[in-house]
């Protein structure tokens, strides 16, 4: 029988840490009020305020999927379109959720290297859409960190950011890894957020180690406004929130959350340096975060699919991205290449 190894398959596969998991059982001890009105809820409300050093709104949702779909539809009319790479999670891995959820707006596809949009791109796009028959751009979406791993600096940000206020657009960002990039860039959170122009923020927990629930940030308070029913008729408003709001509070309680993802972009860099010296597998991008991209023949794809290893195959015709978490351990490491020497 194949045991099935999903350690590396997505940052998604790792267990609750202790800290959110702990919470999350605190939480469960007495009785509370429902639909947002209890503790820990409005405790998590002001945390984000502190963590990001000014007056913000901040919502639980159940998944990143409706946090980005959910906050786009709030702030981009759905006569209008959302700038974002096309490698972008929104565009690739989200059943077209954005444009579900807005009623209309569509996706307008750039390049970039390394999965990151580049002023050329964005102006040019912005160009082609300046006519009536033509859906106008509303908003930018930046994926933080990107689905290649690699991590807008802030003045990246700002200057992507300064093209959206000269033609009027709300610029977004997916921060489903915002706690690696944060890790990486060893900043403040304010740094490639508000302070370089963003205006709204889906902030990941699950892939740092809750079970569920993420933050949609309101930087930009005149977009949040009738929010909470946009969640509720969604089905995104939760009964017993104290259970997503909990967990958040355990995470960000003594900076386990940048604890957590330093672990993964170690991890990470560990894995990178060891397939190169050890196995001959380069990465194809910059390793910024959690996240490792190689080339494999498919005799080794699927030499190590026998072998029960999971991960995805990422880009044609054979890159394969292999994902670290919080949880990832050096012998996980080990096991893995040396199962990829013995097949080479």
């Amino acid at each position: 029988m194949i045991i099935k190894r999903h350690e590396f398959a997505s940052d998604n596969v790792a267990p609750i840490c202790p800290e959110a998991w702990a919470a999350w059982q605190e939480a469960n001890a007495h009785p509370a009020a429902s639909y947002g009105e209890d503790d820990w809820t409005a405790r998590l409300k002001e945390r984000v305020r502190e963590l990001f050093e000014t007056d913000c709104d901040a919502y639980l949702t159940f998944t990143g999927t409706a946090a980005n779909a959910l906050a786009l539809a709030q702030v981009c009319p759905r006569f209008h379109s959302i700038i974002c790479h096309r490698h972008a999670h929104i565009h690739t891995d989200e059943c077209g959720a954005s444009e579900f959820y807005t009623a209309g707006s569509k996706l307008v596809l750039a390049g970039g290297l390394n999965g990151k949009l580049t002023l050329d791109e964005v102006t040019s796009l912005i160009g082609r859409q300046a006519e009536f028959h033509s859906q106008p751009p509303g908003a930018i979406s930046l994926s933080q960190t990107t689905e290649l791993g690699t991590i807008y600096e802030p003045s990246e940000i700002a200057a992507i950011a300064e093209i959206a206020r000269v033609y009027g657009l709300v610029l977004y960002m997916d921060g489903a890894r915002f706690a690696n990039a944060v890790a990486a860039l060893e900043c403040e959170p304010k740094a490639i957020t508000w302070q370089a122009g963003v205006e709204a923020l889906c902030f990941g927990a699950t892939k740092n180690g809750t079970a569920a629930g993420e933050l949609v940030v309101f930087f930009n308070k005149e977009l949040s406004t009738g929010f909470e029913q946009r969640l509720k008729q969604a089905g995104q408003l939760a009964s017993k929130m104290r259970f997503l709001a909990a967990p958040w509070l355990g995470l960000l309680k003594h900076d386990v959350w940048l604890r957590n993802a330093r672990r993964a972009n170690d991890a990470a860099r560990r894995l990178a340096g060891r397939l190169k010296a050890e196995a001959g597998l380069e990465s194809l991008f910059p390793v910024q975060a959690n996240a490792v991209f190689v080339p494999m023949e498919e005799r080794l794809a699927a030499g190590l699919r026998a072998r029960g290893w999971e991960f995805y195959k990422f880009l044609e015709p054979d890159v394969y991205r292999l994902m670290c978490s919080w949880a990832t351990t050096e012998r996980e490491m080990s096991e893995l290449i040396a199962n990829i020497v013995a097949i080479k």
